[in-house]
């Protein structure tokens, strides 16, 4: 599976570690930045994993900043983006399997190396459950459609 990877300068050390668990996983990925610790705007970065997701050049997309808040706001402004906000690896299963989420947040500020871990392989290998969930998701897309 190809992941869109995107990053401000709070979760660029997490985004890097990330890379080495999808290369662990045997899972390719485009990083659409930022590359170094600099001050840099958050919106940039996750939009642009957001559209890869969106128009599936990229099958996921994970997005860290500081807190993941910022980032999965932006991620969400993309149609057909449903990104979660995760803190743990209970969250990056659910949202799998209840939201069909093609986007995790993680927030480096306050997620470690080895919860994230647990989350990216959560996130990537639960599939969607769909049933009764399957009516919610279009019940959340439809609103999307309507707002366009």
């Amino acid at each position: 599976m190809k992941i869109a990877l995107g990053a401000d300068h709070g979760g660029y050390a997490l985004k890097e570690e990330i890379k080495k668990m999808l290369e662990r996983l045997g899972h390719t990925y485009e990083d659409f930045g930022c590359f170094s610790t600099d001050s840099c705007d958050y919106p940039d970065f996750g939009a642009a994993a957001a559209r890869a997701v969106a128009d599936g050049s990229c099958q996921m997309g994970i997005v860290v900043c500081t807190t993941g808040i910022g980032m999965s706001i932006v991620a969400n402004k993309i149609p057909g983006i449903r990104c979660a906000h995760c803190a743990d690896s209970v969250e990056a299963e659910m949202t799998r399997r209840h939201n069909n989420a093609n986007m995790m947040a993680i927030g480096a500020g306050f997620t470690g190396r080895n919860m994230a871990e647990r989350m990216v392989e959560a996130f990537l290998s639960t599939e969607f459950e769909g049933g009764r969930h399957a009516r919610r998701v279009d019940k959340i897309m439809a609103l999307e459609e309507r707002s366009n």
